[in-house]
C-alpha cells in the first residue's frame, strides 16, 4: 500500500532569531538575560509572564526576587502582580512549558493555511526550537502523522512530530537541571587564594564576584550529613573565604549582608583562630553599623578564641566607649598599649575615657605611681 504524503514548507512560520529581534526593542534586555538567564527570559516571553521588577541579591542570586504579571500588556490594570524568588520563577516557567497541551490541533489541509500549520506543530515548539539551534524546514503529513525536516546546528535531521516535541521538552528540562547543578557546584575552594589576593589589593567587587554565590548553598550544606562531617582543613578554608566575602560587603556598605556571611562562616570555623578572625570581623561590622552593644560579645569571643589583642582590643574599646562603659574601655585601651598598639591610634578613645572618668582616673593613676 502506497503511503499518502503531503508536504508543507515552513518558510512562512520560521521563527529563527525571534528572541534577538524582540531584544532590540527592550532597553533592559541584556540585563534581564544576565540576571534571569537568557533562555529563561525567553521562556517567560513564551508563556506570557512579563517581568515588571527585580530585587537583586548579589550574594545569593537564586534568592533574587522577580515581580511579574501573566497576561497581555493591554490588560495591565486587571492583572494580579506575583512575586517569586528567581529559583522558583525558573521552576514555574519550566513547569508551564512541560505541560502537554490537552487538545491537539487537527492536521492542516492547505499549505497556505499558516495558522493551521502553526497550531498543529505547536506555537511553543516553534518558539523554543531556535533557542536550541533548530531551524524548521518543512512538515510532511504521512498517513495523518506529522514528520518535521529540520536543520540542527547546520545538519539536516528528520523527526516525527511527537518525537520532536519530546526532544524540545527534554532540552527545557535540562536547562533547569543545568542551573541547579551550577548552584550546587558554586563552592570552588581554589577561589579563596585569588579572593585573598584581591582583598590585599582592596579590590572588593572582585572578591564578591569570586565568592558572592557561596552563602546560600553553604548555609544549606551545613545542615547535611556531608556538611557535618567536613574535614577541619576544608572548614577552615570555607571560613576564611566567608571572612573575605564579609569584609568585602562591609567595604561596599552592605553591612547586613556582611553580618549574615560572618555568622555562616562562624558556624564552619567552630573554634580556634579561624573563629576568632570571623568574630573580630563580625564585631567590627556591627560597630560600623552603629550597633556597639551587639559588637562587644563577638569581639570578646574573638579574644577568647585566641584573636590577636592588638587587632581585637582597639575595636572592643571603641564599642565599650560608645556604650558608656568607660572603666572597661580604659582596661582594654591599657591592654592594647601593652600589646604594642601605637598610642596615636588610640588617642581619640583615650581622650574620651579620660574626660569621662575625670578625677577618679587621675586619682587611680596617682595611686598606681605611688605603689611603684
Amino acid at each position: 500500500m502506497v503511503a499518502h504524503k503531503k508536504q508543507f514548507p515552513l518558510d512562512a512560520l520560521r521563527t529563527d532569531g525571534w528572541f534577538e529581534r524582540i531584544g532590540e526593542g527592550i532597553g533592559s534586555f541584556q540585563a534581564l538575560c544576565e540576571i534571569v538567564g537568557e533562555r529563561f527570559f525567553a521562556f517567560s516571553i513564551i508563556v506570557g509572564a512579563r517581568i515588571t521588577a527585580l530585587t537583586i541579591d548579589r550574594r545569593s542570586p537564586d534568592q533574587t526576587l522577580v515581580d511579574f504579571v501573566v497576561g497581555s500588556a493591554e490588560a495591565d490594570g486587571d492583572l494580579e502582580p506575583q512575586r517569586l524568588t528567581l529559583a522558583d520563577f525558573r521552576r514555574r516557567l519550566v513547569g508551564a512549558l512541560l505541560v502537554e497541551e490537552e487538545k491537539l490541533a487537527p492536521p492542516p489541509e492547505r499549505d497556505t493555511d499558516v495558522e493551521a500549520i502553526q497550531l498543529f506543530i505547536g506555537v511553543r515548539y516553534l518558539l523554543l526550537a531556535p533557542l536550541y539551534g533548530y531551524s524548521l524546514s518543512s512538515l510532511a503529513m504521512v498517513d495523518g502523522e506529522g514528520e518535521l525536516s529540520v536543520l540542527h546546528e547546520g545538519v539536516e535531521e528528520k523527526h516525527d512530530l511527537d518525537g520532536f516535541r519530546l526532544r524540545v521538552r527534554s532540552h527545557v528540562r535540562e536547562e533547569l537541571d543545568r542551573v541547579a547543578t551550577g548552584a550546587r557546584s558554586a563552592i570552588d575552594l581554589s577561589k579563596v587564594a585569588e579572593a585573598e589576593a584581591c582583598a590585599l589589593r582592596r579590590e572588593w567587587p572582585k572578591v564578591i564576584a569570586l565568592l558572592g554565590t557561596w552563602p546560600a548553598p553553604l548555609a544549606i550544606f551545613l545542615r547535611t550529613p556531608e556538611g557535618q562531617m567536613l574535614a577541619p582543613e576544608a572548614r577552615g578554608l570555607i571560613a576564611k573565604g566567608l571572612g573575605l566575602l564579609g569584609s568585602a560587603c562591609v567595604h561596599l556598605g552592605e553591612i547586613e549582608q556582611a553580618e549574615e556571611v560572618f555568622r555562616i562562616g562562624i558556624q564552619y570555623a567552630q573554634e580556634g583562630l579561624a573563629a576568632a578572625e570571623l568574630f573580630r570581623r563580625l564585631g567590627e561590622a556591627l560597630l560600623v553599623n552603629d550597633r556597639p552593644g551587639e559588637a562587644i560579645g563577638p569581639l570578646r569571643r574573638a579574644l577568647a578564641f585566641g584573636g590577636l589583642p592588638q587587632q581585637v582590643l582597639p575595636p572592643l574599646a571603641r564599642a565599650l566607649c560608645q556604650r558608656g562603659r568607660y572603666v572597661a574601655a580604659f582596661v582594654c585601651l591599657k591592654d592594647a598599649l601593652e600589646a604594642g598598639v601605637p598610642e596615636k591610634e588610640l588617642a581619640s578613645e583615650l581622650r574620651n575615657v579620660e574626660t569621662k572618668l575625670g578625677p577618679s582616673l587621675t586619682a587611680w593613676k596617682a595611686r598606681m605611681l605611688g605603689a611603684e
